[in-house]
């Protein structure tokens, strides 16, 4: 039986991860790390793989690595993509996956962190795009830090953000609006210009023009 996203999040030690990562990063002090996150950034980056028409059993993958990419926050943030890589190892070998398949997945999950890691495959490039473009008010955990910081400050200050593909004309655009009276554009660009890089990079792996729009202005 194939292993599918369905499997991943009935599973007890993903579940248990998951929550415990996410707790271990509210207490340092990181934005919503949870669940929550977890199944959009699976969701989103199946579906830009399907926009893109690529097969079903790849879009699947990708889903996987979109829901696990963040689970080795349970051990510590700082190299977390890499550690989140070997627990998805770990657990997918325990489902009996194919090793061809666990090698795509955790290569995808150990590289998908804007600090050192790259583009290099079509779900790696997924994920990349989906995680990056998760940004959000509803991951603030506590309003009152926007004083202070300005992860947080960004974050609160977005009221909606959309990543779209165009087939046609292969073209991948993410859409935020700021509300600039929390936080200007330029705050955006100060935390996240890295992010949107190797957004960039990830787009031009799977033949995509990157594009990012800001309170309808296209900056880049």
């Amino acid at each position: 039986m194939e292993v599918t996203l369905k499997t991943i999040m009935k599973d007890t030690e993903v579940q248990a991860y998951i929550i415990q990562a996410d707790r271990y990063l509210e207490i340092i002090g990181y934005t919503e790390h949870g669940s929550r996150h977890a199944r959009l950034i699976a969701k989103k980056a199946r579906n830009l793989l399907v926009e893109l028409g690529y097969n079903e059993r790849l879009c699947e993958m990708a889903a996987i690595a979109g829901y696990l990419h963040d689970i080795g926050n349970v051990v510590s943030r700082e190299r977390h993509e890499q550690i989140s890589a070997l627990i998805a190892r770990d657990i997918l070998s325990r489902m009996q996956m194919p090793a061809c398949e666990i090698a795509e997945i955790i290569s995808a999950i150990g590289n998908h962190h804007e600090e050192n890691g790259n583009p290099v495959s079509e779900i790696s490039a997924a994920l990349i795009l989906a995680d990056k473009s998760d940004v959000h008010q509803s991951r603030v955990r506590n309003p009152e830090f926007i004083k202070f910081d300005i992860h947080d400050r960004v974050n609160f200050a977005v009221k909606k953000s959309t990543l779209t593909v165009n087939r046609r004309e292969h073209k991948i655009t993410f859409d935020i609006t700021i509300d600039t009276s929390i936080a200007p554009v330029m705050d955006y660009f100060e935390i996240f210009l890295s992010r949107m890089v190797i957004s960039r990079r990830a787009a031009d792996f799977i033949k995509c023009k990157f594009e990012l729009v800001i309170n309808n202005n296209r900056l880049i």
